[in-house]
């Protein structure tokens, strides 16, 4: 279920803020969505799978941490990596 290494490059690319960077807000939580989409797929089939679902969970809330980070660090960034993403927010 982790994401395979040609998905992770290009979405480093794509919300990188400068080359090389791995670690802004940005890419993380652009990292953290397409890992829950996949799980959260995962789980449409395997519902009884209780500890990828604890796993899903802990993503979800870090990644909610992050956007409540960037929020306050930079509300331009935020607004447009909700877009970027398609998150509700």
């Amino acid at each position: 279920m982790a994401l395979a290494k040609e998905e992770k490059k290009e979405i480093i690319k794509k919300f990188a803020r400068e080359k090389g960077d791995t670690g802004s807000p940005e890419v993380q939580i652009a990292l953290l969505s397409m890992q829950i989409d996949k799980l959260a797929s995962h789980l449409k089939e395997h519902k009884k799978d209780v500890h990828s679902r604890r796993g899903l969970l802990s993503m979800v809330a870090k990644r909610r941490r992050l956007l409540s980070y960037l929020q306050k660090r930079d509300e331009d960034r935020y607004k447009s990596l909700t877009k970027d993403i398609k998150l509700g927010k």
